[in-house]
């Protein structure tokens, strides 16, 4: 049996040759294979994720469909927090904050015992530009997010302007987290990813894609304060910001980096990686064609830091590969520098605003 959920009502068709009859509503959970929401019916998504939290259960959403927020469900998110075990799959489907929404709120937020799975679908449009917001896409709090084949693209906030991860465990596997930004006030980092507070950060394939910490650090990611991240077979590039262009991470932040790239990043120093107080290790990976303004074209180590390099590579960074010279063994510069082109750099003034 299959229900089809709407705001207000529920349908069943049951089997061929029976009489039509209207049926009263039942609950969501009563359909085996989960709740089926008709495109763009937002009262009946928020009424589903509602059900889910209290009872668990899986979402399915309309193919090739946009389902856009207006307003927000409550202070800061566009749809109901998750606090319980729900999945939302879709197909080439997109959740996202109407561009002419009147209040400013992310589009998901997972709290403390939550777990939140997310499968082929976009999350964009998502909007905190107040100083010190968090998550402008999905805001993840002591919980679980679990992203599949989902982009989170076009969202703003002060940190994590795509997804915030507070002390829970975030998952992506072949995602991409792209086009995101922080906003230009406040303590700013992580304009695709905030990484902090012994989070934990795993992706497998995607991409963290062009970026932007205009006024601070970790364009791609930023991880921080005993975070973790293990990136396999993913591509850092084009990601921008003061301090660590595609990746920055402090305060005992631990990186590993496997098959992957870091690629046409911008930053004032630390373009590719920028490493203080915290241990960087890359196998079978590369770091290469990023810019600084000043130094550390490639990995900038800041004292007290480690990078250990395993089959990798750190070549052909703009104006040197590693600094301080000779604090990340296997990695040398060349005897020349070269400049970046202007064109290319971002803005300076103001400086960061953030020890993060």
């Amino acid at each position: 049996m299959k229900i089809i959920l709407r705001s207000g009502a529920v349908t069943a068709a049951v089997g061929v040759g029976l009489s039509l009859a209207v049926l009263p509503a039942v609950p969501a959970t009563a359909a085996a294979g989960g709740t089926h929401v008709r495109c763009n019916d937002i009262a009946a998504l928020k009424a589903a994720i509602n059900n889910a939290n209290t009872n668990g259960g899986r979402i399915t959403l309309a193919s090739r469909c946009t389902y856009t927020l207006t307003a927000a469900d409550n202070a800061d998110d566009g749809l109901p927090e998750i606090t319980g075990n729900v999945t939302i799959t879709g197909r080439d489907t997109t959740i996202r904050r109407a561009s002419n929404a009147t209040a400013d709120f992310r589009i998901l937020h997972v709290v403390s015992g939550g777990s939140l799975t997310l499968n082929s679908l976009t999350v964009s449009g998502g909007r905190l530009p107040l100083a010190d917001s968090m998550g402008g896409g999905i805001a993840n709090t002591n919980g679980t997010l679990n992203l599949n084949h989902t982009t989170i693209r076009g969202n703003e906030a002060s940190q994590g302007g795509g997804v915030h991860n507070f002390g829970g465990t975030l998952k992506l596997n072949r995602s991409t987290v792209e086009r995101n930004i922080n906003t230009s006030v406040g303590a700013t980092a992580g304009g695709g990813v905030f990484n902090t507070d012994s989070g934990t950060m795993t992706m497998k394939g995607g991409a963290l894609l062009n970026n932007r910490s205009p006024i601070g650090n970790g364009g791609g990611l930023e991880n921080i304060r005993s975070a973790t991240a293990h990136l396999n077979s993913v591509a850092v590039k084009g990601n921008t910001a003061l301090l660590g262009g595609g990746i920055r991470q402090t305060q005992r932040g631990v990186l590993r980096l496997t098959s992957s790239t870091v690629s046409g990043n911008i930053a004032v120093s630390g373009a590719g990686l920028s490493n203080n107080d915290a241990t960087a290790t890359l196998v079978r990976s590369l770091v290469t064609h990023n810019t600084a303004i000043a130094t550390g074209g490639g990995i900038d180590n800041e004292t007290p830091s480690q990078v250990t390099l395993t089959a990798s590579r750190v070549i052909r960074n703009a104006p040197n590969n590693c600094t301080p010279a000779g604090s990340v063994p296997g990695c040398t510069n060349p005897t020349g520098t070269i400049a970046p082109p202007s064109s290319q750099l971002p803005p300076s003034k103001g400086g960061s605003k953030t020890g993060l």
